[in-house]
């Protein structure tokens, strides 16, 4: 069985990359800078025009934690609306309380407001107090697949957690890897931990040629160039994956 693959894209160019490199689905950001936003209805009008793959669009309305306001989870929904109207496969989400705990509730309606669309749980999986509670709260209010690291900072790190989450989902829900991922490592995290689908960037900075010495964020040099997902890193994991 061949394992999906799944790029995390922040621009139109990435997209097309990524389904030139052989990805099967992109999860679809803006501002990498917080970790992925919601990106824009128009980009996500024009991305799924440019590809014939699944997209998937991140539903967060700011950086941050992932406890949100009232304000901010209605315009969560409101997002769902546009995705459904742009035609999009799915989307990438996740709500928590300040205990650490999954907002069931919230998500579930979220999870049912989104469908036919798939769900993903991101990364706010990996903030919860307790992964094993988070898995079940998961499962329960119908999330497709949990996106997820193994609660460390990289998934290389936390393989042990992975391989655990993978053998207590048994096959209920898809846990997808992902974080520090690439070329080099991507065959060895699936056959360790039994996974069958992966996320990853495969990006590389594109410099820019405009004025250098201006910036307007500290914490990335967006302003003089831009990340871009590489269509020939894609195809290197897809090849090791045997794909």
């Amino acid at each position: 069985m061949s394992v999906v693959v799944e790029i995390v894209v922040y621009n139109i160019e990435s997209a097309i990359n990524a389904q030139k490199g052989g990805a099967d689905r992109i999860e679809l950001c803006d501002n990498p800078a917080e970790g992925g936003t919601t990106p824009s209805f128009g980009v996500m009008e024009i991305v799924r025009q440019a590809v014939s793959m699944d997209v998937y669009a991140m539903i967060r309305p700011r950086g941050g934690d992932f406890v949100y306001s009232a304000y901010e989870y209605h315009a969560m929904k409101r997002d769902l609306e546009m995705c459904k109207r742009a035609s999009l496969d799915g989307v990438v989400l996740g709500i928590l309380k300040p205990d650490g705990t999954l907002d069931k509730d919230r998500c579930k309606k979220l999870i049912d407001a989104a469908r036919p669309m798939k769900v993903t749980c991101h990364r706010a999986f990996d903030v919860t107090r307790d992964p094993f509670e988070a898995l079940e709260a998961c499962v329960e209010v119908g999330f497709d697949r949990i996106l997820t690291s193994g609660q460390a900072q990289t998934a290389p790190d936390g393989i042990s957690l992975l391989t655990q989450l993978v053998q207590k989902a048994a096959n209920r829900i898809s846990i997808m890897p992902g974080a520090g991922i690439n070329e080099t490592n991507a065959k060895h995290i699936v056959d360790q931990t039994g996974a069958k689908e992966i996320h990853f960037s495969a990006r590389q900075f594109q410099p820019s040629t405009f004025n250098s010495t201006i910036r307007f964020t500290d914490k990335l040099p967006q302003e003089t160039g831009k990340f871009v997902a590489n269509a020939e890193r894609v195809r290197k994991v897809v090849e090791a994956l045997g794909n």
